[in-house]
């Protein structure tokens, strides 16, 4: 009996470590926060081996590929042009309500709100780059 309490015991300790380095999630287990990138911050390969011109990862391996070839970030104006243009092409009726921005993973981004005159509002997204993507379908603001 005393036997198998100590297996009981032994076999719960076992599952509580593993969904414990499960939540921790990867890079993350027992050497510690980030242990795979290093003091330097190259990894297991070594410094430097993942990145490519101007030290941008990712980039290493692709011949002729700059800085230079990542667009500028938009601005207000340019979001707003680029959504009354996406609304004249597909979105018959609708004009540019509200702009909204927000942060989002590579910049700034543009949440557009876009009504017709008889209520109805659709939202675009547009993110850094001048994508212009849209979000949800059709609906009316409460009264």
């Amino acid at each position: 009996m005393k036997r198998m309490a100590v297996v009981l015991a032994a076999a719960v300790l076992l599952v509580l470590t593993t969904a414990a380095f499960a939540f921790m999630g990867p890079g993350r287990g027992a050497m510690g926060a980030g242990w795979m990138s290093g003091p330097m911050g190259g990894g297991m390969m070594g410094p430097g081996m993942m990145t490519g011109p101007g030290g941008i990862r990712g980039a290493a391996g692709c011949p002729g590929w700059t800085t230079a070839a990542v667009p500028p970030a938009i601005d207000e104006e340019k979001a707003k042009g680029l959504a009354q243009e996406y609304a004249d092409t597909h979105l018959e009726g609708y004009t540019v309500e509200k702009i909204l921005p927000f942060t989002g993973r590579h910049g700034t981004m543009y949440s557009v709100e876009l009504t017709r005159p008889d209520g109805e509002l659709r939202v675009l997204h547009v993110n850094p780059f001048g994508e212009v993507m849209p979000f949800g379908g059709p609906w009316r603001r409460g009264a």
